[in-house]
């Protein structure tokens, strides 16, 4: 398949019989029948992405008000970058997902693919929601605005949205396969020095509401890393013929580029000005994300020595598990929002 062709959205002569549905290049008739699955897995993928349904506006911000100034100087530049920096990753992911969804020919996937574009617009309106309630509005719009005046966040940004960019001029499975592993690294390593510094806030007894957002965030977007993850192992057994040697080094190079802006992105935002973390914490964390993400790919062990997680680090998915139930310094209340068990990312 030398070139992907659209899908038409209404196709009267589309494939009825489950067994023939593919991933990509299928022949779909986009009806959404729930009692005839081709990827069993996508039924319990489905009933957790909607359990998991939350309000930012529910979590109180309050202590995060009286917070905010107080921060050290380094934690404040560390609270503004980072977030800058996220509220700019789940925007594009809101403007990328349908393009991806127009060459998915697999119905039930792109229910997920639309429940995860709603999540990332929560997430979007989260993030504003903080910075709404911090900051005055000349504040928010500094900050909202960062990854276009901070150099080194400029640089982050355009490596996934060059990606983003070139499938929407370039379509051919090979580019879409490199769009969905950006995908991959954005959700399971780039987000990663950011959510461990809120929950590193949150240890320090600081911005307790904003490290409860983040966690909902956190939850998320581990079902959104086991949808990736799931849709590149299908296409592996569906088309191994795309998976040749070149295009997997090219993914591999894509998720040790991924690995090394992480750690330089963290070592610059958070250094070791930070109380509780380090530098050598970020990066021995990330080596360890990194090999977790693309063995779990099936590819084996990318850095020798990080197969396990580090000690230093075991807290990080402490805070992240948005489900504990347990009354907590967050807020006087349980924490158990959701009606559904939180995924352990080990993903």
């Amino acid at each position: 398949m030398a070139h992907l062709v659209k899908k038409p959205l209404f196709n009267p002569q589309g494939d009825t019989d489950v067994r023939t549905r593919r991933m990509i290049g299928g022949n779909t008739t986009n009806l959404n029948d729930f009692n005839n699955l081709r990827y069993s897995w996508v039924s319990d993928w489905y009933r957790q992405a909607m359990n998991n349904f939350w309000i930012p506006e529910e979590i109180n911000l309050a202590q995060d008000v009286k917070d905010y100034p107080r921060l050290d100087r380094a934690e404040r530049r560390a609270y503004d970058k980072i977030l800058s920096f996220l509220v700019f990753l789940d925007s594009i992911q809101t403007a990328n997902l349908p393009h991806i969804g127009e060459y998915i020919t697999a119905n039930e996937v792109n229910l997920c693919l639309s429940i995860q574009t709603f999540q990332e617009c929560v997430h979007s309106q989260s993030y504003s929601y903080m910075l709404d309630t911090i900051c005055n509005p000349t504040e928010r719009d500094e900050i909202l605005y960062q990854w276009k005046t901070d150099e080194h966040l400029l640089r982050r940004n355009t490596f996934i949205g060059d990606c983003y960019n070139e499938f929407q001029t370039k379509k051919d499975p090979v580019t879409l396969l490199k769009v969905m592993m950006a995908n991959y690294i954005l959700e399971g390593v780039y987000f990663y020095s950011g959510f461990m510094f809120f929950y590193n806030l949150s240890r320090n007894g600081k911005m307790p509401g904003s490290a409860q957002e983040i966690r909902y965030i956190n939850r998320d977007e581990n079902t959104h890393l086991w949808l990736f993850r799931n849709i590149l192992l299908e296409l592996q057994k569906e088309q191994p013929e795309l998976f040749t040697e070149e295009t997997v080094a090219v993914l591999r190079g894509m998720m040790e580029e991924g690995v090394r802006q992480e750690i330089a992105w963290g070592q610059y935002v958070i250094g070791d000005d930070i109380p509780g973390l380090t530098k050598q914490m970020i990066s021995d964390y990330i080596h360890y994300l990194g090999n977790l993400r693309w063995s779990s790919l099936g590819f084996g062990v990318l850095y020798e020595g990080f197969e396990e997680e580090p000690a230093s680090m075991a807290w990080v998915s402490q805070y992240s598990n948005a489900n504990l139930v347990k009354t907590d310094f967050f807020e006087a209340k349980s924490t158990a929002y959701a009606k559904s068990t939180a995924l352990v990312d080990d993903l």
